[in-house]
């Protein structure tokens, strides 16, 4: 078992936080404190600690204010915007998200951002994708809208050696237009093309904070594996964006109001399930500024 593999019962940590495991992958509650105040930074620390460990943690009963959000997100790093999704007015920090990569649902839609509601890790189309993110919930359907986590090192530590032999020293390519190309005109995609050229990321990362190992692709970005045959790169990618699917890697956060998601965006991937329309779901994330992956 690795250094931060979830503990097994709920447990006060430093700072007096309660961490309660959301499942035996990943995942944790953590309750114990008000985001609508400013943190000390043992709390901060705290946090941050179980966000290593359990790689995606949950608060409930946050009303927290724009400028709360902001804060927050501000303790573990610098925020960034994005290119594409739309951010709160006045706030260009924090993202307005409707349904699938932000687009506000309509009934001809709907069969579209259904199949492109895709397992991915946030803006990997980025030389330096974000550290994490932090999700707060605006507006929630009655029924649905969950969302779903997986631990990336835990899908990689269960590849058979020979299949992390084959990809240790591989990269892949992660792309924009991939995700958001079929959603805009061309002079976009030609000013997103320009503005976020193709990067190469290696297919396992390390992370610069705890030393796993992480399977480091994505349907939603990664476009190619490179240095291999065009048939054999493309039976290797589909095989391992596959394994992101299968439950026991995964934890299933159903949102309550006011309910906020931060999570590790070096370890997870994660999927919004859209199975809640005609109803609406609204969502707002401030995104934590990251590092290049090694």
């Amino acid at each position: 078992m690795n250094a931060f593999a979830p503990i097994a019962a709920s447990a006060t940590i430093d700072a007096g936080l309660t961490v309660t495991p959301a499942g035996p992958v990943l995942g944790a509650e953590i309750s114990g404190v008000d985001l609508r105040q400013p943190l000390a930074p043992e709390i901060v620390a705290a946090i941050r600690a179980a966000l290593l460990r359990h790689k995606v943690v949950f608060f409930r009963d946050q009303d927290i204010s724009h400028e709360d959000h902001v804060r927050f997100g501000r303790y573990f790093g610098d925020l960034e915007g994005h290119p594409v999704t739309a951010h709160v007015p006045g706030f260009p920090e924090i993202l307005h998200i409707e349904a699938a990569d932000g687009m506000k649902l309509r009934e001809e839609i709907v069969p579209i951002v259904r199949a492109a509601n895709k397992w991915h890790t946030d803006v990997t189309f980025r030389p330096a994708p974000s550290m994490g993110g932090v999700l707060r919930m605006r507006q929630m359907p009655p029924l649905g809208g969950d969302t779903l986590f997986a631990d990336t090192a835990a899908i990689y530590r269960d590849l058979p050696d020979a299949l992390k032999a084959r990809i240790a020293d591989l990269k892949a390519e992660h792309d924009i237009l991939q995700s958001y190309g079929y959603r805009v005109d061309e002079a976009k995609r030609q000013e997103l093309r320009a503005a976020h050229p193709v990067q190469a990321h290696p297919v396992v990362r390390t992370h610069p904070e705890t030393g796993e190992k992480h399977l480091f692709v994505n349907k939603v970005f990664t476009t190619r594996i490179l240095g291999l045959p065009e048939d054999e790169a493309a039976k290797l990618l589909a095989d391992l964006l596959d394994r992101v699917k299968t439950p026991e890697y995964q934890v299933r956060f159903r949102w309550t109001p006011n309910a906020i998601v931060f999570w590790d965006n070096r370890a997870t991937q994660h999927y919004a399930i859209l199975d809640y329309w005609p109803q609406e779901r609204v969502v707002e994330r401030v995104t934590i500024q990251g590092d290049v992956p090694f």
